[in-house]
């Protein structure tokens, strides 16, 4: 005898979105929705330190530019403190200074950017200096768990060779991946970052 098991059909999947303009950025994507968007600008007119902007772009396997792709950062400020109750570090908070960001790819070309400040190094585990970074969260249509990753500054030798989470990273080589480039424009200081989700130059990912 044959037992007949009345088990539902499993329901077709696919991969999520095309939602990421629309139900976590709707101002980028044209519609007028929250009286407070969230937004690429973590500054405000008496924010202290270095006025800085990152940019850059989410490319995928193939070279070619995500234009569907929401990033947030969540930094310290200039002075080296995050705004969250869990850092109880001796430094000054700073009232004009959000500490994180949202921001969407350009439609056309692909660039994301944020307004920001450079931030200042960190206490970490067990008493170690970090050196001074953003964190950066990414997702898009395809990438169903967000993809975690920093940004580090090209003009902060030493402390990147001192940082303990870049020394975990076994090839040096890939190191350079979490590193931004600066640059000057016309007194403005820029700094280009681009993250490879696959191929030769992939970005390092971190688990947590």
């Amino acid at each position: 005898m044959v037992n007949q098991f009345n088990y539902l059909k499993e329901t077709a999947s696919q991969t999520a979105g095309p939602y990421v303009h629309i139900g976590l950025a709707p101002h980028q994507a044209g519609f007028d929705i929250f009286e407070n968007n969230f937004g690429n600008v973590l500054v405000g007119p008496g924010t202290k330190g270095e006025r800085i902007r990152i940019e850059g772009r989410v490319i995928d396997g193939s070279g070619t530019p995500l234009r569907d792709v929401l990033l947030e950062i969540w930094q310290a400020n200039a002075a080296g403190r995050y705004n969250h109750p869990a850092d109880k570090q001796d430094k000054p908070l700073d009232d004009d200074f959000r500490g994180w960001g949202r921001a969407c790819s350009n439609f056309e070309t692909g660039v994301y950017s944020f307004e920001t400040v450079k931030p200042g190094a960190v206490m970490g585990r067990n008493g170690r200096l970090m050196a001074p970074h953003v964190n950066l969260w990414i997702v898009a249509r395809g990438i169903n768990i967000g993809l975690n990753t920093r940004i580090y500054f090209s003009d902060e030798v030493d402390a990147n060779a001192k940082d303990p989470v870049l020394n975990l990273i076994e090839w040096e080589v890939r190191r350079k991946t979490l590193i931004a480039q600066r640059e000057e424009r016309g007194g403005e200081v820029v700094y280009r970052f681009d993250v490879h989700i696959q191929g030769d130059n992939e970005t390092v990912f971190f688990d947590i």
